[in-house]
């Protein structure tokens, strides 16, 4: 897949965080202040949940799969692969279509300085869709093993690396886009966005 950001060491899979000057709002709102500050309730608490219920969601996927892996009932597996993996990617998709479509260019409005790092966040989705792809297609293969428990094993095993594989790239998102978007709501105010 090619990179198209201008700086290729700030890809998605090469990027260890923000570089200093995206994170320059984070000298005046640290992570660890943001849930004593008075603007922190509404849709920063909102924003975080979401993306802990993406956390969770890979989690259980996780220990599904691990324990798919182990022999556990392949019926059992398939089903929660194909409902919660389904929430995942297609919450996934609508709440990245909200911030690109609708959030990114306010907050970047808001915060000129930091342009470049929500046109960062967005290439990071558009990244994270091919992730998503494969992700679903290697997810319906395992589903369609249900009735080979055999097989299904050794497969869950293959799906567990390339989900811990995903959680790091979507980890290294959301900290990321966190520590841009909340403290431009903090220092503004979610007033602008609507």
């Amino acid at each position: 897949m090619p990179d198209d950001t201008p700086d290729s060491t700030l890809a998605l899979g090469r990027r260890e965080g923000l570089p200093d000057a995206l994170r320059v709002l984070l000298d005046d709102y640290p992570r660890a202040g943001w849930e004593g500050d008075p603007g922190f309730d509404g849709l920063v608490r909102f924003w975080l949940s979401k993306h802990l219920a993406f956390r969770e969601m890979l989690a259980i996927l996780a220990r599904e799969t691990e324990a798919a892996a182990d022999g556990a009932d392949p019926a059992r597996f398939a089903a929660v692969l194909s409902q919660l993996g389904g929430r995942l990617v297609g919450d996934l998709h609508g709440h990245h279509g909200i911030e690109d479509a609708h959030y990114f260019p306010r907050l970047a409005r808001m915060e000129p300085r930091l342009e470049a790092g929500f046109a960062l966040l967005d290439g990071d989705h558009h990244a994270l869709d091919g992730h998503l792809e494969r992700f679903v297609d290697a997810a319906n293969g395992l589903i369609g093993q249900a009735s080979a428990p055999a097989r299904m094993r050794g497969e869950a095993a293959g799906f567990a690396e390339r989900l811990s594989g995903f959680e790091g790239f979507l980890d290294r998102h959301l900290v990321d886009e966190e520590e841009l978007v909340v403290p431009v709501l903090l220092r503004h105010g979610t007033g602008a966005l609507g």
